[in-house]
């Protein structure tokens, strides 16, 4: 079969992917897009969405338990585990068909098979009907990032699960072990933990959620702690002996010794590794360091006319990152100018309970690069909306250059931060002052008024604290 030529060829439908592919439509350009397993990645389809589904259902499930301090009565209380799981999968079905949907009002060509690059601007589509070569000047690569596994800790589905596993549980763990608390980690383990599993958390690091500010970390220990949570920090998992049927004996290294835990189910959050296998990648000429592409600010991988977004391209490792990377690689290649992305000012988010989300230096790395700073702070308990909703465990921390007022970083940790977290976002890009924030009137009565106060705090000037 003869070629089929395009402007633009997009390797995985992700949200890095299809975001790419629609922008290239839109601006005239003549798109085609592969992918091998589902439209919208693993985000859409194992990851952000049905996460975010089953987090929900454990949210309810807790607030139904509280009904009493609200003036309520619920009695019975229980939980359905497969109708949450079919719940989740539902969502997720419903906006990946919506990927769908937008690729043909969009006109962009579909594929569903797996990619090889043989040569610059080509690329072999293995399909069910056979073999397609399609080319293009400008190829995009937007293949992911799938999980980590460490020799011994491999996930089999039924004693230790990955996180696909963990989304379409078939029973409640009883004694859950977690190994790893990103993210993933520690929102498996909040949603099993709130439905009644006992829950033990293992960190390699001194501390979970080694990303975040070391402050909002240890008061979301502290919070996981009163929910029931065990948590072992500085502690590794050298070993499971699985036992078919009867559960799973960890041997844990805490403090130079070895101790042996029994548990009936295993989840493993350690990571993530590209999906750069099999491409061909390396015979292009493209450089690959630890599982990830490496690229410019731009995503050009140094091959001419290949680029690389998303999760195969490293950190951080968020969809709407690679969202936004295929935007502007749409319209580089569109003969725009785009700005290159700033990982500084990208938000992160974790949907856990209580909730946490930051964005910038943390207090540390902000020391660590030279600033004198302004440290702010302000707990949700001086807040009236949060008192009113229910929710006055949490506080929200900023960090300021103390020459120039410039906002270095935001930290937070209560309820609905992930969705408070994008003011801050939109004071780093616009390159915002303490004295643009202090001076910006917040709408009474909201959470969002904590960060005004944190702010002002800052400064010495907190109101309510």
């Amino acid at each position: 079969m003869a070629a089929q030529g395009f402007d633009v060829i997009v390797i995985g439908a992700g949200p890095g992917g299809y975001v790419a592919a629609i922008r290239a439509s839109q601006l005239g350009l003549k798109v085609a897009i592969i992918e091998r397993e589902n439209l919208g990645g693993i985000c859409l389809n194992w990851g952000c969405i049905p996460t975010k589904a089953m987090l929900r259902s454990a949210e309810v499930f807790h607030l139904m338990h509280r009904a009493k301090e609200f003036g309520l009565a619920a009695t019975g209380i229980s939980y359905d585990l497969p109708a949450v799981v079919a719940r989740s999968r539902g969502v997720a079905k419903q906006l990946s068909g919506g990927i769908g949907h937008l690729m043909k009002k969009h006109k962009v060509t579909v594929f569903m098979g797996v990619a090889t690059l043989p040569a610059k601007g080509t690329v072999e589509v293995k399909t069910d009907k056979g073999t397609e070569t399609l080319t293009a000047k400008s190829i995009i690569l937007a293949t992911g990032a799938r999980a980590r596994e460490l020799p011994g800790l491999e996930a089999d589905g039924d004693l230790v699960w990955s996180y696909r596993h963990a989304l379409v549980a078939s029973r409640m763990p009883k004694k859950l072990l977690v190994i790893g608390s990103g993210a993933i980690g520690i929102e498996f383990a909040s949603f099993f933990n709130t439905l009644g599993a006992d829950t033990t958390v293992v960190e390699v690091m001194d501390r979970i959620l080694p990303v975040e500010d070391a402050e909002i970390a240890a008061f979301a220990k502290k919070s996981f702690v009163k929910q029931g949570m065990k948590i072992l920090e500085k502690a590794s998992v050298k070993k499971l002996d699985r036992k078919p049927g009867q559960g799973v004996t960890a041997h844990i290294e805490i403090g130079g010794k070895i101790e042996t835990h029994d548990f009936d189910t295993v989840i493993s959050a350690v990571g993530i590794v590209g999906n750069v296998e099999s491409l061909g990648l390396e015979a292009l000429g493209v450089k690959i360091d630890r599982t990830h592409v490496v690229t410019d600010e731009y995503c050009r991988t140094g091959v001419d006319g290949l680029y690389a977004i998303g999760d195969i391209a490293g950190a951080p490792w968020l969809a709407h990152k690679a969202s936004h990377e295929g935007v502007m690689v749409a319209e580089l290649i569109a003969g725009k100018h785009p700005h290159p992305i700033k990982p500084g000012s990208i938000a992160g988010c974790t949907y856990c309970q209580p909730q946490i989300a930051s964005v910038g230096y943390t207090e540390a790395k902000a020391k660590e690069a030279g600033y004198d700073i302004k440290v702010g702070r302000f707990p949700f308990i001086g807040n009236g909306k949060a008192i009113a909703l229910g929710e006055a465990e949490g506080m929200i921390k900023t960090i300021f250059d103390a020459k120039t007022g410039e906002l270095l970083g935001a930290h937070m940790v209560g309820a609905e931060v992930t969705e408070l977290i994008q003011g801050y976002v939109i004071g780093r890009t616009l390159e915002t002052t303490e004295e643009d924030l202090m001076n910006t009137v917040f709408p009474h009565p909201t959470l969002s008024e904590m960060m005004h106060e944190s702010v002002l705090d800052a400064y010495g000037r907190a109101l309510h604290i």
